[in-house]
């Protein structure tokens, strides 16, 4: 038997450092918002003990270092199966080192694949918790939608969800080291934090211009050269129309918002000419279990 999934890419309307934890990870207060920029994930039993993966990008490991791989293992261990042999095979879309939670949606998509294959054992809160042993962005990708997450990401709470709008991602061509830009943003301190009442306010009232001005990432603050290249995509977005525009997770990628749909798209064809990876995409709901 085998099912099909898609992974969900995830932006980060806001981005909060709140303190450094005892054990070396960093507490956050988030607001995520799942789009319509998907991997494609094929979960298949198969008669072969072990977990094999395939995928499009070469360089994407097949072991345990992959997330998808750790997640079919977590799975298989948390239902008594060890030893079933599962095939799973992507498709990606989503860029790798973009700060769109790429292998963490991947992981997801493979618990909710694994869920089927295996007669939907598990509810939400079920898989969330399983996702947690998995890594940070796991466990909201589950289900996605729009979410406020604190700790290191696993602590959700459903929010109202993101008015329609179209939302242009766009990629520079480089990826930017997370524990550097952790390193970096302990060094310098903060200053300056996201409205996050007033952003939870703005998508209460389902306010699309407040929820973009709203928008913060408190990685923008880092003095890095590479920051250059995102404030030149924030002012392309900006100038063709974007309400707001934003660095999502550690980056690289950097999204706008827009209200007009041919504007979104007159900016990705702009930016495109310049920049390899660039979309325009939708918010998503959260995903039913």
């Amino acid at each position: 038997m085998t099912v099909q999934e898609y992974a969900y890419a995830k932006l980060n309307l806001t981005l909060d450092v709140t303190a450094r934890r005892d054990d070396g990870y960093h507490d956050m207060l988030m607001v995520m918002q799942t789009v319509s920029l998907t991997d494609s994930i094929q979960v298949e039993r198969t008669e072969e003990d072990g977990i094999r993966a395939r995928c499009n990008f070469r360089y994407v490991p097949n072991d345990e270092r992959n997330l998808a791989v750790k997640a079919a293992c977590v799975y298989l261990q948390a239902i008594g199966e060890e030893k079933r042999g599962i095939s799973i095979r992507m498709e990606k879309e989503i860029p790798v080192g973009a700060g769109m939670a790429g292998g963490s949606a991947d992981a997801a998509a493979v618990l909710r694949g694994m869920n089927r294959l295996f007669d939907r054992r598990m509810n939400r809160r079920e898989l969330e918790m399983l996702a947690e042993q998995i890594g940070s962005d796991v466990a909201f990708c589950v289900s996605g939608g729009t979410s406020l997450a604190r700790g290191r990401g696993e602590q959700l709470e459903d929010l109202t969800p993101m008015p329609d709008c179209q939302i242009v991602i766009c990629k520079p061509g480089f990826s930017i080291s997370t524990p550097e830009l952790f390193r970096k943003l302990d060094q310098i301190g903060l200053r300056t934090h996201p409205d996050t009442p007033g952003m939870l306010e703005a998508l209460r009232a389902g306010d699309l211009k407040e929820i973009s001005m709203r928008m913060f990432n408190v990685f923008e603050e880092v003095d890095d050269r590479r920051m250059r290249s995102e404030a030149e995509i924030k002012h392309v977005l900006l100038d063709h129309g974007a309400l707001g525009a934003v660095m999502t997770g550690t980056g690289s990628a950097v999204f706008g918002v827009f209200c007009d749909g041919e504007a979104a798209e007159r900016c990705a064809e702009e930016l495109h000419r310049e920049y390899r990876f660039c979309r325009v995409v939708q918010p998503v709901s959260r995903l039913e279990i």
